[in-house]
């Protein structure tokens, strides 16, 4: 009984050593690696990819000092209580009801606080929602449960893009996140993105981008983005949208200018090889080879 008892103790301590040591590998691993998507056991933001995400992580990271210095200021005052106004240390106990000090600062300290934090808090807002002089724009239009894109002055390219399913991924394909005919835009350029529904309310979400803009029927919403490396980012439609809400990620596959007029090309080519209202059967040189649905090409 006392073998197996200090095995078992064994074996827990050599899991959780493994476990820390998995941990801690996840937390020095290379920037990169966790920026396109998320990742098992990851812990806190994907990297960022574009200035508007440079700066949301760095109000996150003053809010979290702020936030830390108020639990350890309000763990000191329970600990100072506990301490000296216990029933053993402080068998009398004070009859004052009143401090007009310590009131009057209990209030104005919270004040000046949230004041400190609404102040970068609302330069981040207008910063995210003023789209600098954008170069390009790109329309997305959410469907049950579908995502459409339109270049409108790339020649109004049109496509649709859908999940693969897990019975067609390839190696190295992420399951849920992986679509037909992904977004393609060109690095180191503002790009204005448009967004709006057609039937219920969606939600546009690219964590390492930082832009989450709803796609509401009726309304053309807006936001910008400028992903600073090249690369391959995913995200997900993160209002439930209904029973495929689970179903409509987003894949951007971010290239260099030449390679994004290349593919412009290619696909002006395409649609002056279809008939109207034909279908392109993929987004070339860029989507992958399977795809749910044609990629629909028109004005």
């Amino acid at each position: 009984m006392v073998r197996l008892t200090t095995t078992i103790a064994r074996k827990m301590r050599v899991s959780l050593a493994a476990g820390l040591c998995a941990s801690l590998a996840l937390l020095l691993r290379g920037g990169s690696a966790l920026a396109d998507q998320p990742r098992p056991w990851q812990l806190g933001f994907q990297d960022a990819a574009t200035p508007i995400t440079e700066r949301i992580h760095h109000f996150h990271d003053v809010l979290l000092v702020v936030i830390f210095l108020i639990s350890v200021f309000v763990f000191g005052l329970l600990l100072a209580v506990m301490i000296k106004f216990n029933a053993r240390s402080h068998p009398v106990p004070t009859r004052r009801t009143h401090n007009t000090l310590v009131e009057v600062m209990w209030t104005v300290v919270p004040v000046l606080i949230l004041v400190m934090i609404a102040i970068p808090s609302f330069k981040l807002m207008y910063y995210m929602d003023r789209v600098p002089d954008s170069k390009m724009t790109i329309k997305v239009t959410g469907h049950q449960w579908v995502w459409e894109y339109t270049y409108p002055d790339q020649g109004n390219i049109n496509f649709k893009s859908l999940m693969i399913e897990d019975k067609d991924l390839k190696a190295g394909q992420p399951r849920l996140l992986e679509v037909d005919n992904p977004l393609v835009i060109p690095v180191a350029t503002n790009i204005r993105v448009q967004v709006t529904g057609d039937d219920v309310i969606h939600s546009w979400f690219v964590p390492s981008f930082g832009v989450q803009e709803y796609a509401v029927v009726g309304r053309l919403n807006e936001a910008w983005i400028n992903v600073e490396h090249e690369g391959t980012y995913y995200g997900e439609c993160n209002q439930i949208c209904g029973v495929n809400h689970a179903f409509m990620p987003i894949e951007v596959k971010v290239v260099s200018q030449a390679d994004f007029q290349k593919w412009v090309q290619t696909q002006k080519t395409a649609m002056r090889d279809q008939a109207p209202g034909a279908d392109v059967t993929k987004v070339a040189d860029v989507a992958p080879a399977t795809a749910a649905e044609p990629a629909k090409v028109g004005n």
